[in-house]
């Protein structure tokens, strides 16, 4: 499922951690709505993801998981996860376009995942 992207493009995969065929379910109970509506909470995650802040225990292991997301379209995310994901792509590109911006420049400097993952989501809305 290609539509995860870069963040996978945040928070979304909020601390998933690395295994062998699949993300940890041990995050995804994380209130994810309350993290998008709160903007202080969404900054410092940014903040973390781009190496300008601290960062949570769930922000240590998204930074830790999100280029190998990237890197496989989230195949080894669980329903959950990609629905999560999904939502979080769609605020940052509707809400928060600068640091959308930022971070695909961070996580995907030659925008070969960006692309295809915006034309995914705007395919699906």
């Amino acid at each position: 499922m290609h539509r995860y992207s870069v963040f996978v493009f945040s928070l979304v995969l909020v601390g998933l951690t690395f295994a062998d065929n699949a993300y940890t379910s041990k995050y995804d109970n994380v209130d994810v709505e309350r993290i998008l509506k709160n903007d202080r909470v969404l900054a410092n995650y940014i903040k973390c993801l781009m190496e300008e802040g601290p960062c949570t225990a769930e922000g240590r292991e998204l930074k830790k998981t999100l280029p190998d997301a990237l890197a496989n379209g989230c195949s080894k995310c669980n329903d959950k996860q990609k629905q999560t994901a999904e939502k979080v792509i769609k605020h940052l590109m509707t809400k928060k376009a600068k640091d959308w911006e930022r971070l695909s420049k961070k996580y995907d400097p030659e925008g070969v995942y960006k692309k295809r993952y915006e034309e995914l989501l705007r395919k699906s809305s």
